[in-house]
């Protein structure tokens, strides 16, 4: 099995990269999609404030790869792509249970693109203000989410134009998990 986790901050371009990766005809398992779940499952509110406190909580109490683990049965075929990579104990999880053929692409935006791109999103979990989305990136930070980031196996640097990012997407989607099924 071949795996690529998408990892970055919010706002860096992660939505952009599985638009691309879906075109190509690569399978995309969520994480947040879990965590979503879980969190509804338990009546837990749908605000950023309320999910990314429970996503935390959970992390403290059960370790901070329960996300992977949780997600690693949504897992199906020889070649996927996961998104929502925050940690490296959720990457060490990744790699235990399914081998050396699990790879990260990291997407890096600077914080003042990212501020602006949650903000013109207008979804419900978008910082209404700067302080609102430092505090939003310091808990992803301290979920180990700069270290994976600072690890990863492919860097790409979403700066701004888009079909020159896609382009790169393209690449790296192509270099890690092969062929698809989709013609560009």
């Amino acid at each position: 099995m071949k795996v690529l986790c998408v990892t970055g901050m919010p706002g860096c371009g992660k939505e952009e990269f599985i638009r691309v990766a879906t075109e190509r005809g690569f399978p995309v398992v969520r994480m947040g999609d879990t965590v979503r779940e879980e969190a509804a499952r338990k009546g837990i509110g749908a605000s950023d404030e309320a999910i990314g406190g429970f996503a935390h909580a959970e992390r403290e109490r059960f370790g901070y790869g329960i996300w992977a683990e949780r997600t690693i049965p949504r897992l199906r075929g020889d070649r996927i792509v996961v998104d929502g990579l925050r940690g490296s104990s959720e990457l060490e999880s990744f790699r235990k249970r399914l081998g050396e053929g699990v790879e990260v692409v990291a997407i890096y935006a600077s914080p003042k693109m990212r501020f602006e791109r949650l903000r013109q999103r207008k979804r419900s979990d978008a910082p209404a203000t700067w302080d609102e989305f430092l505090v939003r990136d310091t808990r992803e930070l301290r979920w180990g989410l700069g270290d994976v980031i600072a690890t990863a196996d492919h860097l790409i640097v979403n700066g701004g134009d888009l079909t020159e990012f896609r382009v790169r997407a393209k690449e790296v989607l192509e270099s890690v998990l092969g062929g698809s099924s989709h013609v560009p």
